[in-house]
């Protein structure tokens, strides 16, 4: 199958409006009204390119667990969110993606506001496979907190 660049909405509406604070906030918001679960952390897109999204989200009561701590589960949702959005804008125009499992490693106790990091140096598959799509999460001091692997399986967009 030719590679054909991806075709993403996302990537098209970041690179015209994502080079502001409010170009950033809308691109979040526009992804967080089409996936709705994702507004639970109030995240906001700091970088998206092919092969790197970055998103960061506040340390808020809504998000800490009994220890005032970011909650484990918030920390899935950041990773998911930069994975898919990752994928998202890199995968060829003529595949589409669905995460079908994720591991994930709890490293530190999170304890500030964090940063979500997806980086896919080699993202030009050309066949359906399952890929496995790294994330790690960062604290304000930049000490990598969480890490998660993703698996997505991509396959063939419907004609």
């Amino acid at each position: 199958m030719t590679y054909v660049p991806s075709k993403s909405p996302i990537l098209k509406l970041w690179k015209s409006v994502g080079g502001n604070g409010f170009g950033r906030w809308l691109v979040s918001k526009i992804v967080c009204f089409n996936a709705p679960y994702f507004s639970s952390i109030k995240p906001r897109f700091t970088q998206i390119k092919p092969g790197l999204v970055e998103v960061t989200l506040k340390k808020r009561r809504a998000v800490q667990n009994h220890i005032k701590t970011v909650h484990a589960i918030a920390m899935c949702n950041a990773a998911e969110l930069a994975g898919g959005v990752c994928l998202d804008v890199s995968l060829n125009g003529n595949f589409r993606w669905i995460p079908v499992g994720m591991t994930v490693q709890y490293l530190k106790m999170a304890k500030t506001d964090l940063r979500a990091v997806c980086r896919v140096d080699d993202f030009h598959w050309d066949s359906p496979q399952n890929v496995v799509i790294p994330v790690s999460v960062f604290d304000t001091n930049g000490e990598e907190v969480f890490h998660a692997d993703i698996t997505m399986r991509i396959s063939p967009k419907n004609k």
